[in-house]
């Protein structure tokens, strides 16, 4: 009869996705003897459906931080990470379009914050707009706000596992966190893991894993849907074209598939997929003519782990000493990894980032929630 294990280790993370990955390579990376522990296994989660974008354009400076460092590292995550595999980091460009005065205000705004941060955003005319994307329809436009670095990883979940491939990952699913004589323990259905500190980075779950400590975090799942069409060798669409006015969003894979969104979905996709797609007709008819014959036949369903201010919570948990959370990325948790590992993995060696005072787990209870308003 196989033995239960009892495992110690510097730091233990919970959670295979793309975020906890991350931290532990990080911590790997300053020296730790870290463990990763998942209950099924590597970007089993939503780090295995998410389509591979990394951009640029937010709307709050932190994001702009965030972003600009964890994109440099993506950049050259296939020789990082040595990947086995291309890992296709692909400037395509974002186009996030207006139709009436009010977005373009909206988009004018988040171009000046991008700005001071360093990112090459513009405002383009609806003129221009349609020659930095060829077969969009401008008529219906006012404007638009462009940056060309906005980018897409052709082979985002071998991404992933290429991070996975440098690190110690346990299967097994967490049944309770508790103090230990190091600090804290797991204990899971594969044994014991204890270490003086714990990263939780299991997305929603997170939640449930700390409400027996009394903790309560505000992470809610909202569904989200992709259709996706078959692979399409003619090039249709580069750049990600995005309407939160008519919540759409468009981009051609590298792979030829062409994905779009009615990004107000909800429901349930076995009886209002329909409407979903009719929704998505609609908005390419008026936007994207150039899509009108491409059959969006796979719908692909997964969930974001929001929070209030669509911002992640990062860093300690108050009044747990050496607890430490990474969950609530709002669907952006793939493009921010990078800078999200460094710093959390930083936190839990007591090096207090100012990202870990913005993005803390009292700012919601203190009034100092970071609302980001530019996610899709």
């Amino acid at each position: 009869m196989r033995q239960p294990l009892n495992r110690s280790a510097d730091a233990v993370v919970v959670g295979a996705g793309v975020i906890g990955l991350s931290v532990a390579l990080a911590l790997r990376g300053a020296g730790a003897d870290v463990i990763v522990v998942d209950r099924s296994g590597v970007a089993e989660g939503q780090s295995g459906i998410q389509p591979g974008g990394i951009r640029l354009q937010w709307g709050t400076a932190v994001n702009c931080r965030l972003a600009l460092e964890s994109y440099a590292w993506w950049r050259g995550a296939e020789d990082t990470l040595a990947s086995p595999v291309p890992l296709g980091f692909s400037a395509c460009g974002y186009l996030f379009v207006a139709h009436g005065e009010a977005a373009l205000t909206r988009l004018r705004e988040n171009v000046r914050v991008q700005n001071e941060a360093g990112v090459p955003s513009r405002v383009v005319s609806p003129t221009e707009a349609a020659e930095l994307v060829p077969g969009l329809a401008h008529e219906p436009l006012v404007g638009a706000a462009y940056c060309a670095e906005d980018a897409y990883m052709g082979a985002p979940q071998a991404a992933v596992a290429a991070i996975a491939n440098h690190l110690d990952v346990r299967i097994a699913a967490v049944e309770a966190i508790v103090p230990a004589d190091s600090g804290w323990a797991l204990e899971t259905t594969a044994g014991r893991f204890a270490a003086p500190s714990i990263v939780l980075a299991a997305g929603a779950e997170t939640r449930a894993l700390v409400r027996p400590l009394g903790v309560e975090l505000p992470i809610e799942l909202e569904p989200r849907h992709l259709f996706l069409s078959a692979p399409i060798r003619e090039r249709l669409l580069e750049p990600l074209v995005v309407s939160s006015e008519r919540r759409f969003a468009a981009k051609q894979l590298q792979n030829g598939r062409v994905l779009t969104s009615d990004l107000g979905a909800t429901g349930d996709p076995d009886t209002d997929a329909p409407v979903w797609r009719r929704h998505v007709r609609a908005a390419i008819t008026e936007l994207l003519p150039a899509l009108e014959y491409v059959g969006l036949d796979v719908i692909a369903s997964g969930a974001y782990d929001i929070t209030p201010d669509r911002q992640p919570i990062l860093g300690a948990l108050t009044g747990h000493d050496g607890l430490h959370v990474a969950a609530g990325f709002s669907g952006h948790g793939f493009m921010m990894a990078p800078a999200i590992g460094r710093i959390v993995a930083a936190g839990v060696a007591g090096q207090r980032d100012t990202v870990l005072d913005i993005l803390d787990c009292r700012r919601f209870d203190e009034g100092r929630a970071v609302p980001e308003p530019q996610v899709i």
